[in-house]
């Protein structure tokens, strides 16, 4: 038996839009995406010689294969034709849950890469990250990390400047959003602000942070906020204590700030956590 180690990354979104329905039923997206610091762990033990189990540390996440990381080691092993004779998957979670951070598909691209490593990289990361496309769409992205731009439904990439070195404070409210009824509800209305993506690289092409805080933009935001009006009290907080720019990420509930000191990030952290246990501080990566 072999046991395989891989960090999972969770994603933020920079900027975030939606260009309209496909005739797939699914939506046309563009995004500049970014990794942080915040990470689960997969474990994963090969040749168990026993049937396919998975194990979470924290309850709530389906444990079969309606996890997004039991679906990744079925459709690796099955397009390559694989045969592990038995694994186990065990995950030490981190990232939050239905926190627009893409939890469970970085936990899917982690072990698109564990098992890649394991039978001698045949996949390009890129390759890999297509075959990602078949589990969920952030799986691509999570595969790839780092910072992107993220189109059609996430499965077509392209790397931009990395994202200048700065503190992020994440906080992720008790409320979650459903997903499908937000497109709906996208769908629905007129979108008034949408991001300046030239803007955004042009901003990371010049590590300029604060012109990367100034163009962050997810057309979801004033959605969510307009009916979970506590996202602005989290929003106040950032600003007042010296964020230099902050939004929601993805489709919510959980809001980012980008701070220049970990001092400033500290004091933002240390306000919020009265009211939020979900609050965390990362970087880049």
């Amino acid at each position: 038996m072999t046991t395989l180690y891989e960090g999972a990354f969770a994603k933020l979104n920079l900027t975030l839009d939606v260009l309209g329905k496909r005739d797939d039923g699914y939506h046309d997206l563009k995004s500049v995406m970014q990794t942080v610091s915040i990470r689960d762990d997969i474990e994963i033990d090969i040749g168990t010689g026993k049937p396919w189990c998975l194990k979470c540390d924290k309850e709530g996440i389906p444990t079969d294969e309606r996890n997004l990381a039991w679906k990744a080691a079925k459709v690796y092993c099955d397009v390559m034709g694989k045969n592990p004779d038995g694994i186990e998957i065990r995950i030490t979670k981190r990232i939050p849950s239905e926190a627009g951070m893409g939890g469970g598909s970085a936990d899917a691209a982690a072990v698109l890469r564990a098992l890649n490593r394991h039978y001698g990289d045949p996949l390009s990361i890129m390759a890999l990250a297509e075959l990602g496309a078949q589990i969920g769409s952030d799986v691509p992205f999570c595969v790839v990390c780092g910072t992107c731009m993220c189109e059609g439904r996430g499965e077509q990439l392209r790397r931009l400047p990395d994202m200048p070195d700065c503190i992020i404070v994440v906080c992720k409210p008790e409320f979650s959003v459903s997903t499908p009824e937000l497109y709906r509800k996208i769908d629905e209305v007129a979108i008034a602000n949408r991001p300046d993506h030239q803007a955004m690289e042009s901003a990371l092409l010049a590590g300029d942070l604060e012109k990367v805080a100034h163009n962050l933009c997810n057309v979801f935001d004033p959605v969510v906020t307009s009916d979970h009006l506590e996202l602005n009290y989290i929003k106040s907080l950032f600003h007042q204590y010296g964020a230099v720019g902050y939004q929601m990420t993805g489709s919510g509930s959980a809001c980012f700030a980008i701070v220049s000191e970990f001092e400033v990030a500290a004091v933002i952290c240390n306000m919020l956590k009265a009211n939020y246990p979900n609050v965390y501080i990362c970087k880049p990566v």
